[in-house]
């Protein structure tokens, strides 16, 4: 493994960093602490910084050189609503919030290498540091998006980076095409006519009409997609009726629809409306059909997912960069990769050993109580971002900007 001497060095002082961050986790759009200690060390190491993109956001700018050229890496900041179990010394200080995904390790890979960036800049060009907010279902990266992110700081690319848990530690992933799926939520409210359980002929069940639409749902996955397109409809809540003996006047159905593309996305929203008008129409009941999507897919472009293959490879070896298997959680860094070329890589942070005593029983996966980043990651993370950055300002632009 080669890592970067200096990166290694710094390396304890970032942990440090990290624990901080991990004992007072904020969520979206609330990270005004967590901007402050990143903002303070951004301006320690000499390096400009802008705030306030997406209300938390901050950016660093290393500058070296003349060229024009410029590259982003990006780190999420926010925690999630989750009680920690864990007691060791760094636990989360604040009930209810934990940083439960790893996003305080994101924050402190990125750290150190925005240190090792700012005081050897062996490239020529801009590296742009993005530390963004609001990950965890706020959208942050589409606000900073459209609220200028690229037209403020022009870049040729943008890459992303996660923690993933059961991967080994020294390892990455990443592949051209999806790396996580659309997130998409529904509710469906049918509108029977109630009554007594005794008489059910005298009202419109909407319970059975429920359980029929839940039914004919899934042979929109079996029926109507691609076999080989992977998609996933969850009817995850289904609420109706307060008493034993009443027919309910109404019946509510919410779950979550996840795609790799908007082409089959657009397939299932358009089957799932149709289905639950025309069975609730069969039935003579009505239906209020509602549809959100949250975050598209995230989709790696082949030449910057095999640039940053290459560039893994030759700090771990191709042995321990793996085929990216495109998993059916959802990153809000697909709305950067709408507007820019770049990728979004997995990092192993191992099977759980390395937490400290006192972590809580369960297993140390995200969104999990028991969860805690691996601090061995962040030199490798680090040297990562640093020969990147480094490498992709080194090779010559394509045309169009980009670079061959």
């Amino acid at each position: 493994m080669k890592l970067i001497d200096s990166v290694v060095t710094q390396a304890a002082g970032i942990a440090t960093v990290r624990r901080d961050l991990h004992a007072h986790p904020e969520l979206c759009f609330q990270e005004q602490r967590t901007a402050d200690v990143v903002a303070a060390k951004l301006t320690e190491w000499g390096i400009p910084i802008h705030r306030g993109l997406a209300t938390t956001g901050v950016i660093g700018i290393v500058k070296n050189g003349s060229s024009p050229r410029a590259v982003g890496l990006r780190a999420d900041m926010d925690a999630l609503p989750v009680t920690e179990l864990n007691t060791f010394a760094h636990a989360s200080k604040h009930p209810g919030k934990m940083h439960a995904c790893g996003h305080d390790g994101h924050t402190a890979m990125l750290l150190a290498a925005a240190q090792h960036l700012a005081k050897h800049r062996n490239f020529d060009g801009t590296v742009y540091l993005i530390f963004q907010p609001a990950e965890e279902g706020g959208g942050g990266a589409r606000e900073m998006v459209k609220e200028g992110l690229f037209e403020r700081f022009p870049m040729e690319a943008v890459f992303g980076m996660h923690n993933w848990p059961g991967m080994k530690a020294g390892q990455f992933a990443v592949s051209p095409g999806p790396a996580m799926a659309s997130s998409n939520e529904f509710v469906i409210t049918i509108h029977g006519k109630g009554g007594h359980a005794a008489l059910p002929h005298t009202g419109i069940d909407p319970v059975p009409i429920a359980c029929e639409m839940v039914q004919a749902f899934q042979t929109i996955i079996t029926r109507n997609k691609k076999p080989a397109e992977a998609a996933v409809i969850s009817v995850t809540m289904i609420h109706g009726g307060e008493a034993s003996n009443v027919i309910p006047d109404r019946c509510e159905l919410k779950g979550t629809v996840r795609t790799f593309s908007l082409e089959v996305l657009d397939l299932i929203e358009a089957r799932m409306r149709k289905i639950a008008e025309h069975v609730s129409a069969a039935h003579e009941a009505g239906c209020d059909f509602h549809f959100h999507r949250n975050y598209p897919p995230t989709i790696n472009t082949a030449a910057e997912a095999d640039f940053a293959r290459r560039v893994m490879a030759g700090i771990v070896g191709e042995e321990n960069v793996l085929a990216q298997e495109p998993a059916m959680t959802a990153e809000d860094f697909a709305f950067m990769l709408q507007a820019r070329p770049g990728a979004y890589a997995f990092i192993g942070n191992g099977d759980g050993g390395h937490r400290d005593l006192h972590h809580g029983g369960g297993p140390c996966m995200l969104h999990n109580a028991s969860y805690d980043f691996n601090d061995e990651l962040i030199p490798l993370g680090a040297t990562c971002w640093v020969r990147l950055a480094e490498e992709f300002l080194g090779r010559p632009a394509a045309a169009g900007g980009r670079a061959a």
